[in-house]
């Protein structure tokens, strides 16, 4: 999930350009870190007289997800093994796809890391392997989300659907109420300002998968991709929508109506705490992530609600998401038929996914928990017995259309991190800057081996 992987990075190839990856010979191997060796793990496996498929995965209840497969499974069984979450994880993927051996049969990637791998022949495309039999567990979507042109990389876990949490006792301190436009959130902004209030909200440079869905919600497409053309790319980092959203969010900073700061820092956090920000735009894995980080529990108990995501046009919302996780069969697997039965069948089964988010572990996209009324009709703590998943989240989820990422997204996300970063410290709009975005993506792109649409 997004909130545990915000410093993550996909390790992109270093000794040659992508569009030339190629993860080397298929096949197992014995690795020290795990990789196709199923002596190595971390769970026991009940049933030793079936094959077993090595895992790679970092949920927190990744114990019970795999004890529960296997309890239930009578064809295969799974190796678990925690290498590290994120780029600890992605790193020793990396080393295994360049050595061609050390890869486990399946890996849980960041849905926005599934292009960096898949153009390096890294994964595999589990179409073929049951796909038809679950396509209706997950929404259009989700399966998007986890599909690189017409194959399908991955297997959708966990989404963040967004919406803007907000302090209920700043926003009937100062009369004001949820915005459900991008101009009513400045105006509004700008009321709590005159009365003397709080920061309205934050415009952060960590966050940029953040702008880029702000961006989407806009219209922006910022990559098209098909791996049939492997080596070709569009990318438009500076069409209008995008140009909007970063001059909108600019023109509040530099009016004093958000703040600047760094997003999940001790600071930000200490600032959400005591209510230096009368709302966080964010997904709907954010009440687990604040509720981890101390934020809900002494003086604003029961002072946090939640709203749908603030619109450009309310008469045709638009529904976005930030972060999300899958699972993916590697080019490594031993077989990857099975591996493909384990991938669709990890954290399927009810009670996994009524662990994940009672828990708040996850925000299932398997429409048979996101669909079940226990789930819609919860009444969440942190919202202080407020129906989010009924209200906001679920509709959210089921309205989100999926996104193409790029082969190289943590290259254009810190190239994001580096502009907004230049509009906090006051250099020049947010048009140049997504005209500075554009150019030296593209001329990335190119340098890699791409021919840029």
């Amino acid at each position: 999930m997004k909130k545990r992987l915000l410093a993550a990075a996909a390790l992109l190839a270093t000794t040659a350009s992508l569009v030339a990856c190629s993860s080397g010979e298929q096949g197992g191997g014995t690795t020290a870190s795990g990789g196709n060796n199923a002596s190595n793990c971390t769970n026991t496996i009940p049933k030793k007289d079936l094959p077993v498929v090595t895992m790679w995965g970092w949920y927190p209840n990744t114990q019970l997800v795999v004890d529960n497969f296997n309890k239930l499974n009578g064809e295969v069984q799974v190796c678990w093994t925690n290498v590290g979450q994120g780029s600890d994880e992605y790193d020793k993927f990396q080393t295994a796809i360049s050595a061609g051996t050390g890869a486990p049969d399946v890996i849980m990637v960041e849905m926005d890391r599934i292009p960096t791998f898949q153009i390096q022949k890294a994964l595999v495309d589990i179409k073929p392997y049951g796909y038809d039999a679950v396509k209706a567990d997950y929404s259009e979507g989700a399966w998007k989300d986890v599909s690189v042109g017409g194959a399908v990389y991955g297997v959708p876990v966990d989404g963040g659907p967004m919406a803007m949490i907000y302090r209920k006792d700043i926003f009937e301190k100062y009369d004001i109420t949820p915005p459900k436009t991008w101009a009513e959130y400045e105006q509004a902004a700008q009321k709590v300002k005159d009365a003397g209030g709080p920061l309205f909200g934050d415009f952060a440079a960590n966050v940029s998968a953040l702008t880029m869905a702000l961006q989407i919600q806009k219209g922006a497409a910022p990559f098209t991709y098909d791996p049939a053309q492997q080596s070709t790319i569009g990318i438009k980092l500076n069409d209008q929508g995008s140009k909007d959203v970063l001059d909108y969010w600019t023109n509040l900073a530099r009016k004093g109506l958000v703040g600047t700061q760094d997003q999940f820092t001790p600071e930000y956090i200490s600032g959400v705490i005591n209510g230096q920000y009368a709302t966080y735009i964010s997904a709907a894995w954010a009440p687990g992530y604040l509720t981890g980080a101390g934020v809900g529990k002494g003086e604003d108990t029961g002072k946090f609600a939640v709203a749908p995501l603030p619109q450009w046009d309310a008469a045709n919302p638009v529904q976005v998401n930030w972060g999300g996780s899958a699972f993916s069969v590697t080019s490594q697997a031993k077989n990857p038929e099975l591996a493909a039965k384990v991938a669709y069948g990890l954290y399927a089964d009810k009670e996994s996914l009524t662990d994940g988010w009672t828990n708040q572990i996850i925000f299932p996209l398997n429409l048979k928990a996101l669909n079940d009324p226990a789930f819609v009709d919860l009444k969440v703590d942190f919202f202080d017995g407020q129906q989010a998943n009924k209200e906001v989240y679920v509709p959210a989820a089921n309205a989100y259309k999926g996104v193409t990422y790029s082969p190289f997204g943590q290259y254009y996300f810190d190239a994001m991190t580096k502009q907004v970063s230049a509009l906090i410290e006051g250099s020049g709009t947010g048009a140049q800057a997504a005209d500075r975005l554009q150019e030296d993506v593209v001329n990335y792109a190119k340098e890699q081996g791409f021919t840029v649409q």
